[in-house]
């Protein structure tokens, strides 16, 4: 069994620089750090209040998911965060990229990724035709965590799992 961690956590790291170092170019700098905020508390609170201030039900109501889904989401991220402390990426691998004010805390499981997942199912199940658009907004966002240099992938993955469970056990038990 520990020959298998190892070998995923080689893997893993191997993955990581590949996205973190091969993938760089202007281009993905300049989109990705900008996307990347969308998944940041300040966006993620303001636009659940736009919608819900200004648009019909049922987008009112989902609007209220949405932000109980975010807000609940952040628990078990926390206890994660503090049960299995992980350091960040660019401060264990020599040579990682990064970009201004990296995050210092720990980096598993990814609270960008968790918050924009529990953010964005519940507008997914209101109207599935949005999937198209914001599923993949949704992975972008994972993504540039990795590329940042401020996640390895499984950060990225547990905190989809996360974010997308919390949103469907809320709109599950919503009354």
């Amino acid at each position: 069994m520990r020959h298998l961690l190892m070998k995923l956590h080689s893997w893993e790291r191997h993955l990581f620089q590949w996205i973190n170092g091969r993938l760089h170019n202007r281009y993905l700098n300049f989109w990705l750090f900008y996307l990347t905020h969308l998944a940041g508390a300040t966006s993620t609170i303001l636009i659940n209040i736009m919608v819900w201030a200004f648009a019909p039900e049922p987008w009112k109501t989902t609007a209220i998911q949405a932000f109980t889904a975010l807000a609940i989401s952040h628990i078990p991220v926390q206890i994660v965060k503090r049960m299995y402390p992980r350091i960040r990426p660019y401060l264990a691998l020599p040579g990682t990229n990064t970009f201004h004010n990296p995050l210092k805390d720990h980096s598993f499981p990814s609270g960008h990724t968790t918050a924009i997942f529990a953010f964005l199912v519940p507008y997914m199940v209101l109207m599935p035709v949005l999937t198209i658009i914001l599923l993949p907004l949704s992975c972008i966002i994972g993504f540039s965590r990795i590329y940042l240099g401020l996640h390895y992938p499984s950060d990225v993955i547990v905190g989809a799992a996360i974010g997308t469970t919390i949103a469907f056990s809320t709109i599950a038990l919503w009354v």
